[in-house]
């Protein structure tokens, strides 16, 4: 263990340069890094990862092997131009435990600007909250990565076990840049991912499918609307069989530990809908973009198979109900075009949690609690294919992904040092 002399001057160094973290943040969240626009974020985090003097990694995910692997989730852009960075510590008396400090630099969209309160970009600080685009979710957490590690070092230590700093692409829609980070060889004792979690930590999260159901119909004249084949209503069918399916498997939730106690784990997201090609025409198509939850230990392909079989039921009995010889009935089509990815569990127990319960409580002054979230992580990249204890902590946020999205202040500055206190304990430090 570190002394309380090395504790408290490496939480001095983190308050010493938060003025500079938050606008380090500020900058990076006034930086656009919506899908497939990534890169001048990147430019950023690879200047700030020279300038501490790593060695710095960028490249394009796009891999055969990446492709290939299991955990991969089929993607619908171009991987030929969008990079993965990686800074690397290499202590020059290597004898402790090596880290990961993970965090995504992807974005989702903002939605329709005049909705916000202020711009999405401006990165503009309020009563105690930053906002933005990506403030919380996760551009705080990725800054907060590299201050903390800066930390360390400002405080007069040098680490002895290698670190890892990462800002990968792809989080919010297919963990596939986790996945490539993985694959390409980096590895460690432990991970740390700073999104944005309520100052806890997640002890386990639902796996994700995304893809496309596409109905097909039989357009006609609305005059003649009884020989015609309406996708877009065929399609509410389709809606409220994987309703009844989200229900079936809500319903076993008691047989998924740390599942059973929340209210609804598992859903189901109609995240977008366009069909049809003319007012007074019979829609002849529908396509749905859904997203859904899994638990885990349910592999995505059994998940899959399951979701296959009841569109399908749904497609038998609307044309049991509306077909003949005269009017065809429907077909759909599932293709998945995203995440493809198993939940995982952090099994209780592992020496980083221990470590981290106790920086928690010399940041915070407050035991470390713990909770299971329905949404996506990239820890299941981590804890899955890598076998690593990964912890995902980091600071309270509000809104994200919705309008107006923020992140507390004060819960960055204590993330910060918290996670300051881990890398020097967990990697371990000599006098510089």
């Amino acid at each position: 263990m570190i002394t309380d002399d090395a504790k408290q001057r490496i939480i001095q160094a983190v308050d010493a340069r938060f003025d500079e973290q938050l606008a380090a943040t500020a900058a990076l969240v006034g930086t656009p890094s919506r899908r497939e626009h990534e890169e001048p974020a990147q430019d950023l985090i690879e200047s700030r990862l020279q300038d501490l003097g790593l060695r710095v990694d960028r490249w394009a995910i796009d891999s055969d092997g990446l492709k290939a692997h299991p955990g991969y989730g089929p993607s619908t852009v171009d991987y030929t131009g969008m990079t993965n960075l990686v800074g690397t510590h290499h202590p020059s008396r290597d004898n402790g435990r090596s880290l990961i400090l993970n965090g995504h630099i992807d974005v989702v969209p903002q939605g329709p600007e005049d909705k916000w309160s202020r711009s999405p970009w401006d990165a503009e600080v309020c009563e105690g909250w930053m906002y933005g685009r990506g403030a919380g979710d996760m551009k705080a957490g990725l800054i907060a990565n590299l201050f903390a590690f800066e930390a360390v070092r400002r405080a007069g230590y040098d680490l002895t076990g290698r670190v890892h700093l990462q800002s990968v692409v792809e989080e919010e829609c297919t963990g596939n840049g986790s996945l490539a980070a993985l694959l390409r060889g980096y590895s460690a004792d432990a991970v740390i991912i700073s999104e944005p979690e309520e100052d806890a930590l997640v002890r386990a999260n639902v796996g994700v499918l995304w893809f496309t159901v596409r109905v097909s119909g039989n357009p006609t004249h609305p005059r003649e609307m009884a020989s015609g084949f309406n996708a877009i209503d065929a399609a509410f069918d389709v809606m409220q069989a994987l309703r009844s399916l989200e229900q079936t498997w809500n319903d076993r939730k008691g047989e998924h530990p740390y599942f059973e106690d929340l209210d609804h784990p598992i859903n189901v997201n109609f995240g977008e809908i366009r069909g049809g090609d003319w007012p007074s025409s019979v829609p002849a198509w529908c396509e749905l973009q859904v997203r859904v939850a899994t638990y885990p230990g349910t592999n995505a392909d059994e998940a899959w198979t399951e979701i296959e079989e009841c569109v399908t039921d749904a497609g038998a009995r609307r044309s049991a109900d509306g077909g003949s010889p005269s009017r065809p009935t429907f077909d759909t089509v599932l293709t998945p075009n995203g995440f493809y990815a198993d939940g995982y569990v952090l099994e209780p127990g592992s020496d980083a949690e221990e470590l981290l319960e106790r920086t928690h409580h010399d940041a915070f002054g407050a035991e470390l609690t713990s909770f299971t979230t329905p949404g996506y992580l990239d820890g299941r990249v981590f804890v899955n294919y890598g076998g690593i204890p990964t912890l995902v902590y980091g600071p309270v946020s509000e809104d994200i992904h919705g309008f107006d999205e923020r992140v507390s202040i004060e819960s960055v500055r204590k993330c910060t040092k918290s996670m300051a206190l881990f890398i020097a304990e967990w990697c371990g430090i000599d006098e510089g």
